[in-house]
């Protein structure tokens, strides 16, 4: 982790760019033979699985909420500080290896003498489940190349390379421990690797994307994980970093050819909106909902990912429950970071801070505010605290307790009614007056902790419309990327989800490049509101809706979103044009759309009419 990434969409390396399958490498004896990384397929191929917005297969992702992030490998050994040949020490934890300089003769002694003999895997998911924690992702290789299971792939790894138990593997403890305990297990993996020789030219870089390929393939058929969740994808030096976007279209469609099931991160390419399952901001946490995908905010309990003897400035688990709250009240993940010691303990301070977060979340049902819940949308978050929904429940998480016979304001995005309040753990009244653009919400009696006091409140969202009948709309897909002469292909297409990449197009007969597509019909929403229409495209698109031009990105460019606010009307049909052009490089197009009752989703077929 600790990036110095730079940018976000980045350009391609030529030369590798081209290659559409890694050169054969030798592996050890006794290695499994890796499917060879699959080439993206040609024309007629569409990338896009699913929604993840509303997808079974991202509903535990979706619902859980509260994730242990585990950073542990070889770099634990030091504990965070390494006696310099001068005889100062620096400092540092996961990147010790690179920001002190380490030989790597130096580097690969020490880490024989790693031995994590303590690890306890019961331990570390009890501590996951004492905080509330409902799924774990650990580092099985980082930025330093060791592989923190039996690899066969190479001997850079702890069975291999360690002081530690060779008849052990901390991972398959693991996700036995978790699964025992009914928590998902996922895997982090450094695609930037400092040990591999092969890594940095692109002209070697292949033989080792084809261990890579088999690391992977390793861990989905020995431990069967939920989650992948890649990093080191960015461009970077010391050592040359060749990664390029059409490698993570390749390891992206590899892996969902594995392991359909699998969820994956958007570092699997660059970090873009069109990469992967979800976003993965860092040591923040978004203002508001993420445009265009799910997302996950991971964060550390103190300065540190790996574990740094030295650094003791905890953050309390006031600070650490409100971030929770804060992710669930705008639909995101929280991924909390611990980082085992040279001995495989996780230092008390975490343990502690992680237990006083989950005795908050068992305390009274306050857990309701965060597992299962998502944006308000119904309401503005407030100034006082954090607001989620859950159902036709609203869960105002109160950080800021107006003193005796204060109220606390909430302001309506849309026409609600509230129908009930009650503080939980409390018998207190809290009276409900609707007051200026929204309601006061007025408690008779003191806040019941000081971490946040939750309100429920349970409303009246107003009237929706029965879930429609659409089949989609009508697509028009042409071999040129100006629209012109006679559509190639006539058809109903029944959702805007699409996600060509470099090498796919909307049919066969279609080319790669330089073709494009018009979608018409009518949409029809459930909800009397003022809906957000969110196109993610590359290279061109546009958006009419009845026959006014609302999204009008029609200059080419790289993966982009695009936004309008329209008014639309519950029941009622409202005629929808979408036109996109595609000329060279990546293609994407999606339409999604939210509103204050509706959560944000790719436009569902049910709603969607050909003319």
């Amino acid at each position: 982790m600790r990036h110095r990434a730079t940018g976000l969409v980045l350009l391609l390396a030529a030369a590798l760019a081209a290659t559409a399958v890694p050169a054969a490498t030798a592996l050890p004896d006794g290695a499994p033979a890796p499917h060879p990384p699959r080439a993206a397929a040609g024309p007629g191929t569409d990338h896009a699985a699913d929604d993840p917005f509303t997808a079974d297969r991202t509903n535990w992702f979706r619902q859980d909420r509260f994730g242990m992030f585990i950073h542990f490998g070889a770099y634990s050994n030091l504990e965070g500080e390494y006696r310099l040949p001068d005889g100062t020490t620096c400092r540092d934890a996961e990147w010790i290896k690179r920001q002190c300089a380490i030989p790597m003769d130096a580097y690969e002694k020490q880490a024989q003498q790693f031995d994590p003999a303590d690890f306890d895997a019961k331990a570390v998911v009890k501590a996951a489940q004492d905080a509330g924690m409902r799924y774990i992702v650990i580092t099985a290789k980082h930025h330093e190349g060791y592989a923190m299971w039996p690899t066969k792939v190479n001997d850079w790894n702890l069975r291999d390379h360690s002081s530690f138990d060779k008849n052990r593997d901390i991972m398959a403890e693991l996700k036995k421990a978790a699964d025992d305990a009914g928590i998902k297990l996922g895997f982090y993996y450094s695609i930037w690797d400092w040990h591999d020789k092969d890594f940095a030219d692109p002209a070697t870089f292949p033989a080792y994307e084809k261990r890579m390929y088999a690391q992977l393939k390793e861990l989905i058929d020995r431990y069967d994980p939920a989650l992948l969740w890649f990093d080191g994808e960015w461009d970077t030096d010391n050592p040359h970093n060749p990664w390029t976007a059409r490698d993570g279209e390749r390891l992206e469609s590899y892996l969902r050819g594995l392991d359909p099931g699998l969820v994956i991160n958007n570092r699997v390419g660059k970090r873009r909106v069109v990469d992967g399952d979800y976003g993965t901001p860092e040591q923040e946490i978004p203002a508001a909902p993420v445009d265009g995908q799910l997302w996950e905010s991971c964060m550390t309990l103190n300065g540190h990912w790996g574990y740094a003897r030295y650094d003791q400035d905890w953050k309390s688990s006031q600070t650490l429950t409100r971030n929770l709250l804060a992710t669930t009240s705008r639909s995101g993940n929280y991924l909390l970071n611990v980082g085992p010691d040279a001995r495989g303990r996780i230092p008390r301070p975490s343990v502690d801070r992680l237990k006083e977060m989950g005795d908050w979340l068992r305390e009274d049902g306050q857990g309701e505010a965060v597992f299962g819940a998502r944006y308000a949308g119904l309401v503005e978050e407030p100034a006082w605290g954090s607001v989620s929904r859950k159902g036709d429940k609203l869960y105002a998480a109160v950080t800021r307790w107006p003193a005796a016979g204060g109220t606390l304001h909430l302001t309506a995005r849309t026409d609600i009614r509230v129908k009930a309040a009650r503080v939980l753990g409390s018998d207190q009244r809290v009276t409900v007056t609707e007051a200026g653009d929204g309601f006061d919400l007025k408690p008779s009696g003191a806040a019941t902790n000081d971490t946040a006091t939750v309100i429920e409140l349970k409303v009246d969202p107003g009237p929706t419309a029965r879930v429609g009948h659409g089949t989609g709309l009508k697509q028009e897909i042409f071999d040129n990327a100006t629209l012109s002469g006679d559509p190639k292909i006539t058809r109903t297409d029944a959702t805007l989800n699409h996600a060509w990449k470099y090498t796919g197009s909307p049919d066969p007969a279609i080319p790669a490049d330089r073709f494009s597509v018009r979608w018409t019909g009518s949409v029809v929403p459930r909800r009397s509101e003022t809906y957000t229409l969110t196109t993610v495209s590359d290279d061109m698109a546009r958006v009419w809706i009845d026959g006014k031009l609302v999204i009008d990105s029609w200059t080419p460019h790289e993966p982009k979103i695009d936004k309008a606010q329209v008014k639309l009307t519950a029941g009622k049909r409202h005629a929808v044009r979408v036109e996109y052009a595609e000329q060279t490089g990546e293609a994407h197009l999606r339409l999604l759309w939210s509103s204050p009752g509706q959560e944000q989703q790719i436009i569902p077929r049910s709603q969607l009419y050909t003319p």
